[in-house]
């Protein structure tokens, strides 16, 4: 269960509506339990991303501080964690744009080539997550951006200022160097 549905509807608005006032209204009690409230989510959206610890911290809260700053524009419409997790997202975008070097190139894109099912189905996520991280930043992000956000190529040359072509060129990278990777893990179904 979420924490943010453990929040129950009391008198005429929720606790997270009324943290949200709080918020609006330059709290910093309010501000301080609706920052720890989303932490663990918006800290592993961060850090699909960014891998040093410290780097994701302040990327996290230069989004929660963006959040804070424009938060009167929430409109109790749709999900706040939506709301929230988007804001988040710029700013882990943000990061990466400023601190990428890509350099623009031409590249053909190969057809990647499937992971056996048994190598796959014997890894688990915290595994997979682990593998992820040690591609290369660029590849890594694209791939991120890519497979687990679902933005298309396009969206993400916008988003880090790289062409298409380097997009799925990073996202067909990712996936071949991922398919090394589980490989020679030797998971292999022992018969």
């Amino acid at each position: 269960m979420s924490i943010a549905l453990a929040y129950t509807t009391t008198g005429h608005a929720s606790e997270l509506e009324q943290l949200i006032q709080g918020c609006i209204l330059n709290e910093r009690g309010a501000q301080e339990k609706l920052y720890h409230l989303f932490y663990p989510k918006m800290m592993a959206l961060v850090r699909r991303y960014i891998d040093h610890e410290m780097q994701a911290e302040e990327v996290m809260n230069n989004g929660y501080l963006r959040a804070f700053q424009k938060i009167q524009q929430y409109n109790f419409q749709g999900s706040f964690e939506g709301w929230l997790r988007k804001i988040i997202f710029h700013a882990v975008a943000d990061y990466v744009k400023a601190n990428a070097r890509y350099s623009e190139k031409v590249v053909m894109v190969e057809k990647d080539e499937c992971v056996h099912k048994d190598h796959a189905d014997k890894m688990y996520y915290d595994q997979l997550l682990s593998l992820v991280h040690q591609l290369p930043e660029a590849t890594r992000n694209v791939f991120n951006m890519y497979v687990l956000e679902g933005f298309t190529h396009k969206e993400i040359g916008n988003i880090i200022g790289i062409s298409e072509g380097t997009s799925k060129w990073h996202l067909s990278e990712g996936r071949r160097v991922l398919k090394e990777k589980i490989e020679k893990q030797e998971l292999h179904l022992k018969m």
